[in-house]
């Protein structure tokens, strides 16, 4: 009887569940959004219980749709938000808060303050991070000044800590489990990239007790078996545990060093491979752990972009500029010029190259004769600029010129959007026909540790379907929009950040 996995994928506005057989079709899918909560200006946060009751509702959709039991599950793979921050209470299930979301800024002044201290360089040679509020560790460290009954079930030795994925693995395995991977630990500003641990002065620092942590894992280890006899009446191995931009990289296959893809969501992440050795950047890009495996971890230089996707949402909901994706196609074709319209989406900060959580977002350079549809297009434009501005740091740090860009994820649909990155970049954007390729990336992890997948060599088999964009603009023009946009990010900074890194 022919088995098949199942990937879900938790990312930052929904919860998808995937079947995927072993020519790594996917048979079925199923998908659910969950709330956006702002409580205040600059914070974000989800429901963890909705995003579980999604991920249930998810899961059974699609394994009806693809007609099969759970008993014909050879594996169950997570890839998630990464940095999203969860604390709960061990004995009852309940998360003691919120879910403080990898955008919220409300540990800007926290952070700011730790830099006055002098702690920023200890920071970045350990974990390879910015002391920024994107990060997980400052968000723990909120939760438990601020939450009203997380001291008392600290003491009571009650409280757990960890990440979106540590979360799903821990309801999943009926709270047996209560483990992350290396990918999503290298992301909270606790974890030393140097010795692949927590790192106790790290904790120390942030107010985060050691004990609250997950065990960190390979990406490729089972985590344990699925405990909730109502979704998964057979137990099904949980495997393929992997942050989502990691995962895209894997399911890129740019498993060489220099290497590199971008993942348009909600913001965009732009990872390089740079092999099995740790760096630190001092140019505004992040260290991170792209994945392990087979008891080997491969490291990655990664910039963040806190908004791509979103920009084009808030044009389209908070504006309404458009309605539905394809007038937005119409609008861009016959628009083909932003008329010197540029928005700079710094709705939550600004992330690399310029790690500025102060800044805040404008739109310059309009007119008398500005239309709508040349806002909508600068916040289009806005997405491949940011990622020139990553292109550009990665260069300067590594001295490698990069040969193309992978490209994945929702955004990636547009194909005004990829011609343009690929103009701006002048290198050719190989964009991969498969939308859920962070799902697909830990499905591939999955079936490498359980063997469903003999080898990568396997993987490497399967069919994947790629557009290919070669660059056509001039380079005089090309030179002309990204100086029009270098101009509008300096009119917003903050006067806190390096401004020789713009």
């Amino acid at each position: 009887m022919d088995t098949f996995i199942l990937g879900i994928d938790q990312s930052t506005a929904g919860t998808k569940a995937l079947i995927v057989d072993r020519c790594g079709q996917i048979v079925a899918k199923s998908d659910a959004v969950h709330k956006q909560i702002y409580p205040k200006p600059g914070w974000v946060e989800h429901d963890p219980l909705e995003i579980y009751e999604n991920v249930k509702r998810t899961v059974r959709e699609a394994l009806t749709l693809a007609g099969i039991t759970p008993a014909r599950l050879a594996a169950l793979s997570i890839t998630n938000q990464r940095e999203t921050a969860v604390m709960w209470d061990r004995t009852t299930g309940r998360p003691v808060c919120h879910a403080i979301v990898w955008q919220c800024q409300r540990t800007a002044d926290l952070c700011a303050d730790y830099k006055a201290a002098g702690h920023e360089q200890a920071v970045r040679s350990k974990t390879g991070l910015m002391l920024d509020p994107y990060f997980s560790a400052t968000k723990w460290g909120w939760m438990l000044e601020h939450v009203e009954n997380a001291k008392p079930l600290l003491q009571e030795g009650k409280l757990l800590a960890g990440t979106i994925d540590s979360w799903l693995v821990w309801k999943l395995t009926g709270g047996r489990v209560h483990a992350t991977d290396y990918t999503n630990a290298s992301r909270t500003s606790l974890f030393n990239i140097h010795t692949l641990g927590w790192d106790n002065e790290l904790c120390q620092l942030f107010g985060v007790p050691r004990e609250l942590l997950p065990e960190i894992k390979s990406s490729d280890e089972v985590f344990g078996l699925t405990e909730d006899p109502d979704l998964f009446p057979e137990k099904v191995p949980v495997s393929g545990v992997i942050g989502d931009s990691q995962a895209a990289l894997f399911g890129q296959l740019c498993l060489e060093p220099g290497m590199a893809k971008a993942t348009y969501g909600t913001g965009t992440s732009v990872l390089l491979n740079i092999g099995d050795k740790p760096a630190v950047s001092e140019n505004g890009l992040v260290a991170a752990v792209a994945w392990g495996r087979g008891g080997r971890v491969t490291y990655a230089l990664e910039a963040i972009i806190r908004c791509s996707g979103d920009s084009i949402k808030w044009v389209r909901d908070n504006l309404g500029l458009f309605g539905s994706f394809d007038e937005l196609d119409a609008m861009l074709r016959q628009t083909p010029d932003n008329e010197g319209v540029y928005l700079v989406p710094a709705f939550v900060g600004l992330g690399a190259p310029y790690w500025d959580p102060y800044a805040r977002a404008a739109i310059t350079g309009m007119n008398r004769a500005t239309g709508k549809a040349h806002i909508v297009r600068a916040a289009v434009e806005s997405i491949a600029y940011q990622v020139r501005d990553a292109a550009e740091m990665m260069e300067r740090e590594t001295g490698v010129r990069l040969k193309q860009l992978h490209a994945d994820g929702g955004a990636s649909a547009n194909p005004v959007l990829m011609q343009f990155q690929a103009d701006m970049l002048n290198l050719p954007v190989v964009k991969s026909e498969i939308a859920e390729l962070s799902a697909m990336g830990s499905v591939y992890m999955a079936g490498l540790g359980v063997g469903y997948w003999p080898s990568l060599d396997e993987i490497e088999q399967l069919s994947k379907q790629v557009q290919l964009y070669e660059p056509m603009m001039e380079a005089a023009e090309r030179e002309r929009l990204y100086t029009g946009w270098k101009q509008a990010v300096a009119s917003i900074l903050s006067d806190k950040i390096n401004r020789d890194l713009i």
